[in-house]
């Protein structure tokens, strides 16, 4: 085995067929990683020739002038394969060595303990704890969940063999009328322009302010979408509502429920008392629209937004929100039945909702999030996590610093 410096075409043949890739270990994240001061490297292993592993390195310089290497889900290789683990981890110590690293971090794009729905560990499932070992015995060090910079929960639906009748079955019932509903209301879904995205900043800020959370600057939104766009690998959903089209389809509706109990002579007390409970929600669904269409003085309005990566084998949900006066028409549920239906027609193996809460079956904080994700059926995820390997004495020393400071 030869440990060697690749270039970014090998580098990206190897990710394109490797199992373990997903977008954040594409070479398109180092592009957009560059906005903020980091380099990179492409390094890997060659056996007879063949590259067998491979990994992308970023780096950047610190207060100190020491160098910070991060493989964005990295290493791509068999981590069963505790020789090929043990050669790759020992020469890129040598390597970063030589580049005045200080330390090394990385956060493989693997499963640590197979979870279930309700996020229990499945007895007899996949275990890669023996992995989390070996790593460890080699001098990483486990990170807290509560300092990693990418998602180590994530929750996922399978998509590999389905049809659309499959999914809605594996539903919870009332997410299915909840969509069936949605769909009643004339809802469309567009997709936006580059030049439509601060409409998808907008919502996604609305969001984060209510319910406390950080949200990226439209820049990244921006960055990202020249990244992937052309491969059609990203798509930003916004779901909009007429109201004109919407308050017509409702009066129609009116109309022909008042006519029928109007008309009829032959209906039952019960029957007769459902449409009038008809009657009355759609009067009150009217007035609100109108009320909406008075406030805002157009006749269409956004109601939700998400973005999406479109990576083989998986869709992944990266980010969403919805305007909370809108939340009535339950766009979001729209928006995501679209893109596992994409998946399904596409060839996507997984449809990823992402980020979760760690340790679900606690009930963290945020629980609401897995809640809403778990209703279209599917599966907790939890990878093994991020480590940190020290590269010198500045490791001991900046962790010391750290320490203090808090």
């Amino acid at each position: 085995m030869k440990f060697v410096e690749i270039s970014e075409e090998e580098y990206e043949k190897f990710w394109e067929n490797h199992p373990l890739k997903t977008f954040l270990s594409a070479k398109e994240i180092s592009i957009q990683r560059k906005k903020n001061n980091w380099q990179t490297y492409y390094v890997g292993v060659k056996k007879n020739k063949k590259l067998i592993a491979a990994t992308m390195l970023l780096k950047r310089k610190n207060h100190f002038n020491c160098y910070e290497f991060y493989s964005p889900r990295g290493y791509l290789l068999d981590f069963n394969d505790y020789e090929l683990v043990d050669f790759f981890t020992q020469e890129l110590k040598k390597y970063l060595k030589s580049k005045k690293a200080y330390i090394f971090r990385v956060d493989p794009y693997l499963i640590y303990k197979e979870r279930d729905i309700d996020g229990n560990i499945v007895e007899g499932g996949k275990d890669n704890s023996m992995i989390v070992d070996h790593l460890l015995k080699l001098g990483f060090k486990k990170i807290p969940t509560k300092d990693i910079e990418q998602v180590s929960w994530m929750f996922s639906l399978d998509l590999d063999g389905k049809t659309e009748e499959d999914i809605l079955k594996e539903m919870s019932p009332s997410t299915r009328n909840t969509i069936r509903k949605a769909e009643k209301f004339g809802i469309t879904l567009k997709e936006l322009s580059y030049e439509e995205l601060p409409k998808f900043q907008s919502i996604l800020e609305e969001t984060g302010k209510r319910k406390d959370f950080s949200v990226r600057k439209l820049d990244y939104f921006q960055t990202m979408y020249k990244l992937f766009s052309d491969k059609k690998e990203v798509k930003f959903l916004i779901a909009e509502l007429n109201l004109k089209d919407y308050i017509e389809k409702l009066t129609n509706d009116l109309k022909k429920k008042k006519e029928k109990l109007d008309n009829s002579t032959k209906i039952s007390q019960g029957e007769k008392e459902n449409i009038e409970r008809e009657i009355t929600s759609l009067e009150k669904r009217i007035e609100e629209a109108k009320e909406i269409k008075d406030n805002v003085n157009k006749d269409v309005i956004n109601l939700s937004a998400s973005m999406f990566i479109l990576i083989k084998p998986e869709v992944i949900y990266l980010a969403g929100g919805n305007y909370e006066e809108y939340m009535r028409y339950n766009a979001q549920y729209l928006l995501q039945w679209e893109l596992i239906k994409y998946g399904l027609n596409n060839g996507f193996k997984k449809y990823n909702f992402y980020g979760i809460p760690a340790n679900i079956n606690e009930h963290p904080k945020d629980y609401g999030v897995y809640e809403f994700k778990r209703r279209f059926g599917g599966y907790v995820e939890e990878l093994i996590g991020e480590f940190a390997l020290p590269i010198s004495w500045q490791y001991y020393l900046f962790k010391l610093i750290k320490k203090i400071k808090r």
